[in-house]
């Protein structure tokens, strides 16, 4: 099932997310589903439970190649459940983020270069990887939406804010955001 992606100013998107208390469930299974195929209806590189109106600590990411990121690489297709993660250095990097629920936008965001990520998978095995660049990025742009943080929060600088196709006109004019 393909669910429809909240949008900037929905309040749900503001939420604190909940801790995912059960594992392995059909339920469970059928959600995680829901979402892949949700994520690459709309050729996102990731999605939060939040973002389709589930508050709980749950986000997906990864693809092989992306339209909306062409020049990203590879990001292993990956379930974190109730994730942690941790900066492994002070080096911030900023580049360029769209989102699924705010489409059309891009915005110059500051992430951590390097962390750790730690959580669960839905069977409630133990993930815990070190990550560095567009792997990195993708994760704390998805994990902040479990604390009702969106991209355009983060954004330092407001004139490197606004439309996809005015800041990037070279891009193909009929991809989603």
């Amino acid at each position: 099932m393909i669910y429809d992606i909240l949008k900037m100013g929905d309040a749900r998107l503001l939420r604190v997310a909940e801790p995912v208390r059960e594992f392995n469930t059909a339920e469970l299974s059928e959600l995680i589903a829901d979402m892949f195929e949700t994520m690459t209806a709309a050729n996102g590189a990731g999605l939060a439970a939040p973002q389709i109106g589930v508050n709980l600590q749950l986000v997906i990411f990864g693809f092989k190649n992306n339209q909306r990121y062409p020049d990203a690489p590879t990001v292993p297709e990956t379930v974190l459940l109730n994730p942690v993660l941790t900066p492994l250095s002070q080096e911030m990097d900023a580049a360029w983020e769209g989102c699924l629920s705010v489409p059309g936008m891009r915005g110059l965001v500051p992430r951590w270069s390097k962390l750790r990520y730690e959580g669960v998978n839905q069977f409630g095995e133990r993930i815990s990887r070190e990550v560095d660049g567009f792997h990195a990025r993708v994760v704390q742009h998805e994990c902040d939406h479990l604390n009702g943080i969106l991209y355009p929060m983060r954004i330092n600088d407001l004139s490197q804010f606004g439309y996809t196709e005015v800041l990037f006109p070279e891009l193909d004019p009929n991809q989603d955001d």
